[in-house]
C-alpha cells in the first residue's frame, strides 16, 4: 500500500472529477493521501476532504501565495491549530525564492508558522526552492522537536543529509524521472531507507512524459519505480519504506 505524502487534492483541477481521481488511485495501489493546506480561504476544504478515511491533512500558508494572505492569518492558524485534533502537521509553508519581491514577508511568515509548530510539537511540511541550505540553517536554529517533510526535495546529497540530521525526511516526487535530474539521483541513492517518502504534489509537479498535464496519486507508483530503479531495489520495497516513515512522521495509524 502506498501513501501519496503531498498532494493537494482539494485543488480545483480535481472539481469536475475528484471521485474517479481516487479510484484510479486506489486501483493502483494508492490507499492514503496526506492534503496539505495552503491559504487561509482553502484550509475548509482541506479540513472538509479530511474527513474521508483516506485521507490525512496538515494546514499552513504558502509562499507561493503571498498576496492572499492576511496580517491575522498566523492567529488563525494557531486557533484552527488548536481546534482541530486531526490535522498531522502544520504545512505547506517555507521559501520560494523565485519571488525576490516578497522573500523578507517570506521568512517572517516561515519564522512564526515555525514557532507555531515548535509551541505545538508538530511536524512541519516545508516548501523550499532555491533555498536548502538557508532553510536548514534556520531549522538547525529553532530546534524543532517533531521534524517533518522537505516536500519537493531536488538538492543534493549534503542538502540532503542535513535535513535529515535535524530530523526531516525528504520528499521525491515527478522530478526523480527526469534524465536531467543527475545530483537529485545521487541524493536519492544516497538516502538511508527512512530517509524519504513518495510524493506527487498533485496536480502540479508533472512527471516526464506528462508535461504540461494535470497530475495525480495513481502516478506515485511510476514515482516508486523509478526510486527503486535508482536504489537497486525492489517497488515492493520502495513501497513499504515510504509508507513506514509516512506514517513515522505523520503519526498515522493505518491499521
Amino acid at each position: 500500500m502506498l501513501i501519496d505524502a503531498h498532494c493537494h487534492l482539494d485543488f480545483e483541477a480535481f472539481d469536475e472529477d475528484r471521485e474517479a481521481m481516487f479510484a484510479r488511485a486506489r486501483g493502483a495501489g494508492v490507499g492514503h493521501f496526506m492534503v496539505p493546506g495552503t491559504t487561509r480561504q482553502r484550509w475548509p476544504s482541506v479540513l472538509a476532504l479530511g474527513k474521508r478515511e483516506d485521507v490525512h491533512v496538515s494546514l499552513g500558508l504558502h509562499p507561493y501565495f503571498m498576496h492572499e494572505h492576511g496580517e491575522d492569518d498566523v492567529e488563525a492558524l494557531a486557533r484552527m491549530l488548536d481546534q482541530c485534533p486531526e490535522v498531522r502537521a502544520l504545512g505547506e509553508c517555507g521559501i520560494d525564492a523565485r519571488f525576490e519581491e516578497t522573500l523578507d514577508a517570506q521568512w517572517a511568515l516561515f519564522s512564526a508558522q515555525l514557532r507555531l509548530a515548535k509551541s505545538r510539537q508538530l511536524p512541519v511540511v516545508i516548501h523550499c526552492v532555491h533555498a536548502n541550505d538557508k532553510v536548514s540553517k534556520r531549522l538547525r536554529e529553532l530546534d524543532l522537536p517533531a521534524g517533518g517533510l522537505i516536500h519537493a526535495f531536488s538538492g543534493s546529497p549534503d542538502q540532503a543529509w542535513k535535513f535529515l540530521d535535524l530530523g526531516f525526511v525528504v520528499g521525491l516526487g515527478g522530478a526523480v524521472t527526469y534524465q536531467r535530474a543527475q545530483r537529485l539521483w545521487r541524493a536519492v541513492k544516497s538516502l538511508p531507507e527512512d530517509g524519504f517518502v513518495l510524493e506527487t504534489d498533485s496536480p502540479d509537479m508533472p512527471l516526464c512524459g506528462y508535461q504540461g498535464q494535470r497530475n495525480e496519486p495513481v502516478r506515485i507508483v511510476q514515482v516508486c519505480e523509478m526510486v527503486a530503479k535508482l536504489r537497486g531495489e525492489t517497488p515492493e520495497a520502495i513501497a513499504a519504506q515510504s509508507t513506514a516513515t509516512a506514517q513515522r512522521i505523520f503519526g498515522l495509524d493505518l491499521s
